[in-house]
């Protein structure tokens, strides 16, 4: 075995420039949120929500839903992250509240468990200025084929 093989990573199918300008281009919804792209790896991401009165709920909680929005754009970056598949949709999205969320920024840590035809993974939230985790997200995607390549390539990918 070549040592120097197993010392490389691999990179992410896409990077978080273009991560972003497909987001733009193709899911333009998820700029409501405001959702900002930290990282993206071969099967993970960190994504932030930013902290705006605009997320929060009575109380100055942020709101479940936008941990929702965030957990699967989160998912949706890993996925893309790992397969370079920009059609994979959501099959399934469960979530558990764990504590509520305090106001401030929200970090989503997404970590890919599966990839093939389904694929699943999970999320993890916590507050951006530190504490114990507010939620935690599974969910299991599906992943469009085309004949012949498996994946078809996300938004911008350079085919060389």
């Amino acid at each position: 075995m070549n040592p120097s093989a197993t010392l490389t990573p691999q990179k992410a199918k896409i990077t978080v420039a273009e991560f972003n300008r497909l987001l733009a281009s193709h899911h333009p919804f998820a700029s409501v949120l405001e959702i900002e792209t930290l990282e993206i790896g071969l099967g993970s991401a960190l994504l932030r929500l930013p902290d705006r009165s605009s997320h929060q709920r009575l109380g100055g909680i942020v709101a479940g839903p936008m941990l929702m929005g965030l957990a699967d754009v989160a998912l949706y970056a890993a996925i893309v992250g790992a397969t370079g598949n920009s059609e994979a949709v959501t099959a399934s999205l469960s979530m558990n509240f764990l504590r509520k969320a305090p106001p401030g920024g929200i970090l989503a840590q997404a970590t890919i468990l599966k990839t093939g035809r389904l694929a699943a993974g999970e999320v993890l939230l916590v507050p951006a200025a530190g504490g114990d985790p507010v939620a935690q997200a599974i969910s299991t995607w599906a992943l469009p084929r085309t004949e012949g390549h498996g994946v078809r390539p996300h938004a911008g990918s350079d085919p060389a």
